[in-house]
């Protein structure tokens, strides 16, 4: 058990040392012996400065055609959602409030334009503002960290007028034991601190109904970011599978919290749904939880 759990933990590592690399590498030229005559110098560059603009003009196109096609994934897969979205907004003043990690952040979205918040507040919002939208994701975070976030003036003032809020955390916590136990690391370990998020997860979900008895607070679960590549190791499942479950139980025990699971959305290994990284969900990715999100939103 000890070896699968240290071979996921090298994995981790691993991919985390190869992005580094590959952001750090520079390319360079090396010219040695080359003569060009002067009267020559200003036509090669003339005629890269052509290449150039004519490359420069054929990756804007390219990308106009990427986003074109984007563009049209979104609707298809929020078209329907949408609708009902609109009518079920237009009679009432709402605010959202988003709190937690890289996930409502968006880190991992191409246009850093706020993952799947981001997508909420345009989809909801495209023709007129039915929805304000506060997003306070922070990338790294942790529970522990974000219990202590909640005593922020600003969070604290935002979530005393929101009627929605929705929170991303967890995943940092996970991370976490992988890099304090990396040398000698088991399944033990993850229980251990989920025993511990546990109790901090009823710690937020107390304190922000303390701030506000009647906001609706929404816990988006997990996904297992390495489920297409590594499917032999169970581990990874198992562990999702419980912190999942201690969200949900938890979430049940209160009134007006409600989770929302994740894990099914990526499990998907036909579709491209991580960005770069091969952690964070891409622009497909968010828009299928954003999906998600909204159908839990309108479930009356």
């Amino acid at each position: 058990m000890k070896k699968r759990i240290f071979i996921i933990a090298g994995l981790i590592i691993i991919i985390g040392i190869v992005l580094i690399v590959s952001n750090s590498q520079l390319k360079s030229s090396t010219f040695e012996n080359v003569e060009i005559p002067e009267d020559e110098v200003i036509e090669t560059m003339e005629e890269e400065t052509e290449e150039e603009q004519e490359q420069s003009q054929e990756s804007e196109e390219e990308s106009e055609k990427q986003e074109t096609g984007e563009s049209r994934q979104i609707s298809k897969i929020l078209l329907d959602v949408v609708r009902g979205t609109i009518d079920f907004f237009s009679n009432r003043e709402t605010h959202v409030v988003a709190i937690g990690d890289s996930l409502t952040k968006g880190v991992g979205d191409s246009k850093k334009q706020g993952g799947y918040v981001g997508i909420l507040d345009r989809s909801i919002n495209q023709e007129t503002e039915l929805v304000l939208f506060d997003n306070y994701g922070i990338r790294g975070y942790r529970s522990d960290q974000l219990l202590k976030y909640l005593d922020e003036p600003e969070v604290t003032k935002s979530i005393t007028d929101s009627d929605i809020v929705l929170i991303t955390i967890g995943a940092n916590d996970i991370m976490q034991v992988v890099k304090k136990n990396f040398t000698d690391l088991n399944l033990d370990d993850f229980m251990q601190e989920r025993d511990r998020y546990e109790e901090r997860l009823r710690q937020i979900f107390t304190k922000i109904q303390d701030m506000n008895a009647s906001t609706e607070i929404y816990l988006l679960g997990f996904y297992n970011p390495f489920e297409k590549y590594f499917q032999e190791i169970e581990e990874l499942s198992i562990i999702v599978e419980e912190w999942n479950s201690t969200g949900k139980t938890i979430a049940e025990e209160y009134n007006n919290v409600t989770f929302i699971p994740t894990v099914d959305l990526f499990d998907d290994p036909n579709a491209d749904l991580f960005a770069e990284d091969n952690f964070h969900p891409n622009d497909l990715g968010y828009q299928r939880m954003a999906r998600r999100v909204l159908e839990y939103l309108t479930d009356e």
